[in-house]
């Protein structure tokens, strides 16, 4: 059965174009609704169509601004597409900025909080969760201290393993992997492979294609907005090096 459909689904953006305004121009505009800002259309995606069954690992790939991260977005729900359906059956947990909704005067524990009930966590399921949280974290004493005090590689920890404490139905994932050093990885790694067999569906990003290798069955090839390839993920991979190799070795 499948969970996810995009079915000719593309999306526009409206985009003013780079030009300075002053103040005088600006306050004109606003009071007559004349003012003439140029805009420019972004065609981010362009005729999307795919769909992820139960079960699936789908992994997508692609240069930098292929619309691999809009994409993901736009299933999220975060974009309306502009033409096509979307339909996604099930709840939605996304793993995108993971640093987002911090509060740096609060300490550890707090931000614990904060950041689970963002997550759609309530007091009760937090409750059962909070020690669970603060033990992945390793960081012991310092969670009593205001988080504005943390290393990056602190916070990387404390943002993670609040993250990846949902139990989710349909997992969005994008560069989520690339966090902490060398140790913190390999627990992330196995953190991150038990949330995902207890997802019905996962989508994820990420331009480390090991880490696509090993945890998606499929790929899904963005090029320009537009599907270049969707298969089985060992052919997606090999045929997307390979255009990469022959594009660098043309240039």
């Amino acid at each position: 059965m499948a969970l996810v459909v995009l079915d000719q689904v593309s999306l526009t953006f409206k985009v003013r174009q780079n030009k300075v305004l002053t103040l005088k121009e600006f306050l004109v505009g606003q009071m007559f609704r004349k003012g003439n800002y140029p805009q420019m259309e972004v065609k981010a995606l362009k005729e999307v169509s795919f769909e992820v069954a139960k079960g699936e690992r789908l992994g997508i790939l692609g240069h930098n601004g292929a619309g691999k991260s809009t994409l993901l977005k736009m299933l999220a729900g975060i974009y309306r597409p502009s033409s096509g359906k979307r339909e996604v059956i099930g709840k939605i947990s996304s793993l995108f900025d993971i640093h987002l909704g911090f509060e740096p005067e609060a300490n550890g524990w707090e931000n614990i909080a904060y950041r689970s009930y963002l997550q759609g966590e309530t007091p009760s399921t937090l409750k059962e969760k909070v020690q669970a949280i603060a033990d992945f974290t390793e960081l012991g004493d310092f969670l009593n201290m205001p988080v504005r005090y943390y290393s990056a590689g602190m916070m990387v920890r404390l943002a993670f393993a609040i993250a990846t404490s949902i139990d989710p139905e349909i997992l969005l994932i994008d560069e989520v992997l690339s966090a902490g050093d060398l140790a913190f990885q390999q627990k992330a790694i196995k953190r991150m492979r038990e949330m995902m067999d207890r997802a019905q569906l996962v989508i994820m990003v990420s331009h480390d294609l090991i880490s696509i290798r090993n945890f998606c069955t499929r790929g899904l090839w963005m090029d320009h907005g537009s599907v270049k390839q969707i298969g089985p993920i060992n052919e997606v991979v090999l045929a997307y090096q390979e255009s990469v190799r022959s594009q660098t070795k043309a240039a």
